[in-house]
């Protein structure tokens, strides 16, 4: 019993001692072994699955595949563990799909750099797809100090920020260079066409005293001339710029261009008048502005000289005004060498004549109040033949036509010799001393008392008056010697020089005749002494332009805006005149201006004032005027006039005369003349 017990136990024991490891066993086994059985199996799991994704990622697009294929994909399966599978998967999905962009964007090291890449790479990259691929190229590693530029240590920025920069920095610089490319070419273009129409040109334009109207010139004429000038003016202001920096080198040949292109513009006015080295010197002009617009540009600097050229230049065109009129109310007053000399040769062959030879024919026409008598009153011999010769040229009967000529002691013999030789046609010529009029003194006429007082001599004598109009006499014109003759004057007295006539037509010498005059006769005076044409227009030609209204005198008597009419062909009634007492009202007028208060010296105002209310106006194609001073005056205007009057300084026979109005006196002057060869008169 004792020994069964025992054997039990003792069996018991070994039976507890094996099952005891059983348990610890299959806790180790769950605790340890069954996670890692776990794992394993979803890592075969996942990276069977992540292979399978690559490889028909790889295999796209084949939809059948031979046996051969199949072995070589199961084969990479094995190849391809977890981890190599997630390495790929990472980078792809930071880098995206490869393009110029995911370079752009990585951090590269330094070792890596772009090539191959065109400025407008960034900003054709949406436009243009096919855009060729960028090249991307490892270079050799270098030393420590080459792997990091001057630019990179100063900013410390990446090498992809760097590479930016420079791509920016030179798409800045081809475009700087493109546009100063655009600007030569633009430069050249225009010099090229200036030359070309400066060759179009066959010579100097005539006439171009109107080149101030913008009508009277082309807007494209005369570019060159006009190009050059424009280089000079920025030459100068680059000058004084230079001079002020101290740019010696600059400065010099500044200096050098400037004078070149004055020698080769001088004094021209047109392109055809440049030397041919203009272009060349436009060109080499150009090239010096281009360095000095580099170097001293500064739009302060510039303004500001170019204001005070301005102002200077303004200065200058005052004065040159004021010089400019004195000068032609100067050459106004004179007699040119030719006329001078052809009055003196009329002169000394006159008074070689026998006494019988010096007489006109037909004196009995002198005083018949039937034919149409003409009052030429004249010192100035080729003038007075322009006159009468025009008029006869286009009157219908010349027979009945008489000139009545009055001049000076001087030219009385001239005018007699030219007549006699140049009769015209079958008209009535007479000519008259006017210092021969007896009735004629100081005692009778206000105007010869008044010029032989010692003021009026002071005025016009006196050896330290002003001489110009920078130094005061601001009434240079109203001292003209024609002033002191009488035969300015005689206007006033046509009845007491003919007394025997009933209408007389009074002529200046600075007219042109181009009609028939026999109808001025039978106009209608209404009873009126004057027969003129007004030469007033909205707020000009009035009396208050030439009388002194501030005078009580004037004032009182006469209307400030009544129309003024013009001397140069003025029909005369003289019948009424005589009614009227025309001479006494001038005289009256005359002694109240004795110290010129009430009108400066001249004709016109007393002749306003004489016959006031007594003037009955003609139309205004009977006389047109201005050809000495107006250059507008319409072309149809003057060929339908009956008579035009180069009023004003530039007179005809005068080398400052209107090109372009000349041609309607020289057509009466018969150039081939001996006299006029023997005096040098030529168109």
């Amino acid at each position: 019993m004792a020994l069964k017990r025992g054997f039990s136990i003792s069996g018991l024991n070994k039976n507890r001692r094996g099952g005891s490891r059983l348990p610890i066993v299959v806790v180790i086994f769950f605790c340890v072994l069954s996670p890692l059985i776990f794992f394993v199996g979803r890592g075969l799991y996942t990276t069977s699955s992540s292979t399978d994704q690559i490889l028909n990622a790889v295999g796209s697009g084949k939809q059948h595949l031979n046996w051969r294929e199949r072995l070589a994909l199961q084969h990479v399966k094995s190849i391809f563990s977890k981890e190599v599978i997630d390495v790929v998967t990472s980078s792809t999905a930071d880098l995206g799909p490869l393009s110029l962009d995911s370079f752009r964007k990585n951090n590269l090291s330094a070792s890596w750099k772009v090539i191959g890449v065109d400025t407008s790479v960034e900003d054709n990259a949406a436009s243009e797809p096919n855009q060729t691929a960028t090249v991307v190229k490892q270079e050799a590693p270098k030393g420590k100090d080459d792997n990091i530029s001057d630019d990179d240590s100063r900013s410390g920025d990446t090498p992809a920020k760097l590479a930016r920069r420079q791509l920016r920095e030179k798409r800045h610089e081809k475009r700087a260079a493109e546009l100063l490319r655009q600007d030569d070419e633009a430069i050249a273009r225009l010099e090229s066409a200036a030359i070309e129409r400066s060759k179009l040109v066959d010579g100097a334009v005539l006439g171009k005293y109107s080149i101030w109207r913008k009508e009277m010139d082309s807007e494209n004429s005369d570019s060159t001339v006009r190009l050059m000038r424009d280089q000079l003016i920025m030459a100068r202001v680059y000058l004084s710029i230079a001079k002020m920096k101290s740019k010696l080198d600059l400065l010099q040949e500044l200096q050098t261009r400037i004078k070149e292109s004055q020698r080769v513009l001088g004094d021209s006015l047109a392109d055809s008048d440049l030397h041919p080295s203009a272009p060349e010197k436009i060109k080499a002009m150009g090239q010096v502005l281009s360095k000095a617009r580099e170097q001293l540009y500064d739009c302060k600097l510039v303004t500001g000289k170019l204001r005070a050229m301005l102002q200077t230049a303004d200065e200058q065109v005052r004065s040159l005004k004021k010089q400019s009129t004195f000068l032609s109310q100067l050459a106004a007053k004179t007699v040119p060498n030719g006329i001078h000399c052809l009055s003196m040769r009329l002169t000394i062959d006159y008074y070689l004549l026998p006494l019988e030879k010096r007489k006109f024919p037909r004196s009995e026409n002198l005083e018949n109040p039937n034919l149409h008598h003409y009052a030429l009153f004249s010192d100035n011999v080729l003038a007075a033949s322009v006159v009468v010769n025009s008029t006869i040229m286009n009157a219908k009967d010349s027979s009945k036509h008489v000139f009545h000529l009055v001049t000076d002691k001087l030219n009385f013999g001239a005018m007699n010799m030219w007549f006699l030789l140049n009769p015209p046609g079958k008209a009535t010529i007479h000519v008259e001393n006017v210092d021969e009029f007896k009735w004629l003194n100081s005692s009778y006429c206000p105007v010869l008392r008044q010029l032989e007082s010692a003021a009026m001599k002071e005025y016009y004598f006196k050896a330290n008056h002003p001489t110009s109009l920078s130094s005061g006499s601001s009434n240079l014109k109203y001292r003209n010697p024609k002033y002191l003759s009488m035969l300015n004057h005689l206007r006033f007295y046509l009845p007491e020089v003919y007394p025997k006539l009933d209408k007389i037509l009074f002529l200046d010498d600075d007219i042109v005749v181009q009609k028939d005059l026999t109808k001025l006769w039978s106009v209608d005076l209404h009873g009126k002494v004057n027969g003129a044409v007004e030469t007033c227009g909205e707020s000009f030609h009035r009396f208050d332009k030439y009388l002194n209204f501030s005078n009580p005198h004037i004032a009182r008597n006469f209307d400030p805006n009544a129309c003024g009419w013009a001397y140069g062909m003025n029909i005369f009634d003289l019948k009424v005149w005589k009614k009227k007492d025309i001479t006494g009202i001038y005289h009256k007028w005359q002694n109240m201006n004795e110290d010129r208060v009430l009108w400066k010296l001249g004709t016109l105002p007393p002749g306003l004032i004489t016959f006031y209310n007594l003037t009955h106006p003609l139309e205004k194609t009977w006389h047109v005027l201005g050809l000495g001073y107006n250059p507008s005056i319409d072309r149809s205007e003057i060929e339908s006039a009956a008579v035009v009057h180069y009023n004003g300084n530039m007179k005809p026979w005068l080398e400052l005369a209107m090109t372009k109005y000349r041609p309607y006196w020289t057509k009466y002057i018969k150039y081939d003349h001996p006299y006029l060869r023997n005096c040098n008169l030529s168109e």
